[in-house]
């Protein structure tokens, strides 16, 4: 997708403004015109001396009239064509969002959250400008500089030809430089894109930087980021900054070779003082079209370079995709069957390999293994976050690219290792922000959650705000928040990762089994505590991405040397605790 081809839809969408604000701006332009013919029929009349009051009463009533009349133009140019460029703002603003919610895990693993809040704010930005004042500073140049100059020649053809003599270095100098200004545009938003991810990134873990007393070191970091950033810009100054004087420089130099030329002409009596008061007048309109085209340049290469910047996004897909002709789950059984699945992030080693697995309806899976064993990948793969690179996965036989996610994911409940909580209330952290709630479903959820009584010592209870990213809830607090999320909506498979890795053993316990007594769905639930998936069908020991072992709890024990010696690890701990507590 192109820069230009992004932003055609939202031309067209806004047409009509934008043909009714260039009807204002061209009424502006005009009337702009016709006001030196009024002064230079004045000045003639006050020259040859037939002026009277009544004849520059008349022209002056004129005048003033033209000029309210601009100003009401004027007032209709800005409200349509300013007004489009924020429509045009919102619209693509909207657009970026909605389009970041169709992509997938694979894009957010490799993009940085502030290069994406970057071009949410200042890339859509300088589009603004660019399609706003950038249509303004282009009408005029085109349609005002053009006509002063044919008022110009018809005055006197020859004055204009020289007046018009630093026009073509003015061009020039806008070519030039334009080239340069894209280039130094999109390397400042690059700066800026870093410094508001290191922004983002310090604030985020501000705990950690104090803790750790790493202050100085972000400090420092940030200090050299802004001297970057400060680096790009001043590139981008020299540029800028010397564009603008250069076309004031060359508008100045016509306006001197009118003074001298123009001047021996008023006196050798080939024009009147009224054609050079008006030639002159002509001149200073044309000066502003002169300076819009290093301001339009300026306008629309930095909106052009964001625009670049935004096709970049609008362009990527997601690499998991959507079926052309999706296949219906009129009845979900819920029996998942997974056929020698591999799985590697791009092109990186391997994290799964040749995975097999088969849950019937209403069975329990459990699975367990050391750290970056698979077992999170695995579950990633069973909500379609990823595709495997290799194998099938099915769900009641149906592979699971057929099926549209939506669909999908509706009948599978996942609960994510992060227990990740939005800065609502608790209850909208577990119904939906914004969506109603249905008081049964939500109390049976807080209920198996074993939420019930940490609610009863909050004043507010679930209305309870929880702070960004429930920075206000302990560890244990959030992941039974997220769990009762999870559980809220009704769902024939429940896939849970480490559901009760931050609650006390007390707490794991009453969970696990409010979890286990639901027989109506399928279960497949991860877990470093043994006794969380002890009650399981079938437990799957996973090691370097492939299944090491599997069987029942007893059958383990038995026949697998880490599923033992961590059962005998925790059972000890477990001992040690309670009686700790007795």
């Amino acid at each position: 997708m192109t820069a230009f081809a992004l932003i055609r839809p939202y031309f067209r969408e806004n047409l009509r403004r934008i043909a009714t604000g260039l009807l204002f701006l061209l009424g502006v332009d005009a009337l702009q015109l016709f006001i030196p013919r009024l002064v230079k029929h004045a000045v003639d009349a006050l020259a040859d001396g037939s002026a009277s009051p009544q004849l520059l009463a008349r022209d002056g009533g004129i005048i003033v009239g033209f000029a309210l009349f601009i100003g009401l133009f004027r007032y209709g140019w800005r409200h349509n064509l300013i007004g489009t460029s924020r429509r045009v703002e919102k619209a693509i603003r909207n657009d970026l969002f909605s389009h970041l919610l169709t992509l997938d895990a694979h894009y957010f693993d490799a993009t940085r959250t502030g290069d994406l809040m970057s071009h949410a704010t200042s890339d859509i930005n300088n589009i603004r400008m660019a399609t706003g004042m950038g249509i303004v500073a282009i009408t005029d140049a085109v349609v005002l500089g053009g006509a002063a100059i044919g008022f110009m020649a018809w005055i006197h053809p020859g004055l204009a030809a020289m007046a018009l003599i630093p026009m073509p270095f003015i061009v020039l100098s806008a070519r030039i430089f334009g080239k340069k200004m894209h280039a130094r545009h999109k390397a400042v938003q690059e700066g800026l894109a870093a410094i508001t991810e290191q922004v983002r990134e310090a604030v985020d873990g501000i705990r950690v930087v104090k803790v750790f007393g790493r202050g100085e070191q972000v400090d420092a970091r940030l200090r050299a980021l802004s001297e970057d950033y400060v680096r790009r810009n001043m590139r981008l100054v020299r540029v800028t900054g010397s564009l603008m004087p250069l076309m004031i420089f060359l508008s100045g130099a016509g306006t001197a070779i009118v003074v001298g030329a123009g001047g021996k002409l008023v006196i050798q009596g080939a024009i009147s003082p009224g054609d050079f008061v008006a030639f002159i007048s002509y001149l200073g309109i044309l000066t502003w079209p002169m300076m819009a085209m290093g301001w339009m340049t300026n306008l629309v290469q930095r909106g052009k370079a964001s625009l670049d910047r935004l096709a970049v996004i609008f362009h990527e897909t997601a690499k998991v995709a959507e079926p052309k002709y999706p296949a219906t789950l009129p009845d979900v059984i819920g029996r998942i069957d997974v056929d020698a699945v591999s799985f590697a992030f791009d092109d990186a080693r391997e994290v799964l390999k040749e995975i097999t697995l088969s849950l019937k309806s209403g069975e329990r899976l459990g699975l367990v293994g050391p750290p970056g064993s698979g077992k999170t990948t695995l579950l990633s793969l069973l909500v379609r976050l990823y595709d495997p690179t290799r194998g099938t996965l099915r769900l009641d036989g149906i592979p699971l690219p057929h099926l549209r996610t939506p669909d999908l994911r509706r009948h599978i409940r996942f609960m994510p290792q992060e227990p990740w909580l939005f800065s609502g209330s608790i209850a909208e952290n577990i119904c939906g922000l914004g969506a109603p709630s249905d008081p049964e479903k939500l109390a049976h959820a807080v209920e198996v959650a074993a939420l019930t009584a940490t609610l009863a010592g909050f004043e507010e209870g679930l209305n309870t705000i929880v702070g960004e990213k429930g920075v206000m809830l302990s560890g244990g607090q959030k992941q039974r928040v997220a769990l009762a999320r999870t559980l809220y909506e009704p769902s024939r498979i429940l896939i849970l990762d480490d559901p009760i890795s931050q609650v006390d053993t007390r707490t794991a316990h009453q969970m696990t089994e409010a979890i286990f007594a639901d027989t109506t769905r399928s279960l497949i639930i991860a877990s470093h505590r043994l006794s969380a998936i002890r009650p399981c069908n079938e437990i799957l020991v996973m090691e370097k991405g492939r299944i090491r072992a599997r069987g029942t709890h007893d059958q383990l024990v038995q026949t697998d040397a880490y599923y033992r010696e961590t059962w005998r690890l925790q059972s000890l701990a477990q001992e040690i605790e309670e009686a700790n507590h007795a």
